[in-house]
């Protein structure tokens, strides 16, 4: 365990590196002792401090070759911020991240409060509003991507912006377990899987996450969005891209990044590690 001075630490460096697009060093690397525990609190300070309201959750680890890369047995989670919104009309400019990947995933659209200790995937489906295509836009803010558990939890779980398409599907009228998705950048093809591929059904890791949060005094509550974890592989997102994603039974979400200008190209800090990593 870390002491409070050690959590406020890691949590400025955090911001720090966030604010000036430096990516730092591993966090285990100087707080050996550093455990989930101490990185959720750090995480939490980070996310007390920034003036956007929280707008909803993500799950990431979310499949099984994540958590056994990872070396755990559950998922972990972040928050999901009002100025963390990307819009499809607006292209997204790189040099705002340290190493931009989207990952393609079925949101969930909450008309009900859900219950915390003891939710249950019944209880999801019940307060579920609507499913919703939806691009998560993930960055580290530790250098190349070297992260272990903890470093990501602190690091709100990898997250930084997610688009969310224009349909809104009733929960009964598609099989959640059985949606296929497709990720085009361009003409290509990137990345294809199922939302199965989510602890085999995206349904369990909400229940996970409203159990989870519960012990921190947090409740998933009506109007919020989850992002319960990627269908497929992350893909680098580089300036100039256009990326698509198709889901069947939920349609169309795009997500463009602006080509790179001389100012950008002062700035940027682009990951030159191979894609095909994955936090969900």
């Amino acid at each position: 365990m870390l002491s409070e001075a050690e959590q406020s630490t890691v949590a400025d460096r955090l911001r720090a590196a966030e604010r000036d697009r430096a990516p730092i060093a591993p966090l285990v690397e100087s707080y050996p002792a550093l455990g989930a525990a101490d990185a959720y609190e750090i995480q939490l300070r980070n996310i007390r401090r920034r003036t956007a309201h929280v707008v909803g959750h993500k799950v990431g680890l979310s499949s099984e070759a994540m958590q056994q890369m990872m070396g755990v047995d559950e998922p972990d989670y972040g928050h999901l911020l009002e100025d963390m919104r990307l819009s499809e009309e607006v292209p997204v400019d790189t040099g705002r991240y340290c190493y931009p990947r989207v990952e393609i995933e079925v949101a969930f659209l909450l008309g009900a409060d859900l219950p915390g200790y003891g939710c249950t995937e019944d209880d999801v489906l019940r307060a579920t509003e609507a499913f919703a295509p939806s691009i998560e836009l993930i960055d580290s803010r530790i250098a190349d991507w070297r992260i272990s558990i903890a470093d990501t939890i602190a690091d709100n779980a990898s997250s930084a912006g997610f688009v969310v398409g224009a349909a809104r599907v009733d929960p009964s009228a598609v099989d959640i377990r059985a949606i296929e998705a497709i990720l085009w950048r361009g003409g290509e093809q990137v990345a294809r899987g199922r939302s199965d591929a989510v602890l085999g059904n995206p349904v369990t890791a909400v229940a996970w996450l409203a159990r989870t949060v519960a012990r921190f005094g947090v409740r998933l509550r009506a109007g919020h969005l989850i992002l319960p974890g990627a269908c497929a592989r992350a893909i680098d997102a580089r300036p100039g891209d256009q990326f698509r994603a198709s889901f069947t039974g939920l349609g169309d979400v795009s997500l463009s990044f602006a080509p790179l200008s001389s100012a950008t190209l002062s700035s940027a800090t682009l990951s030159s590690a191979p894609e095909g990593g994955s936090r969900g």
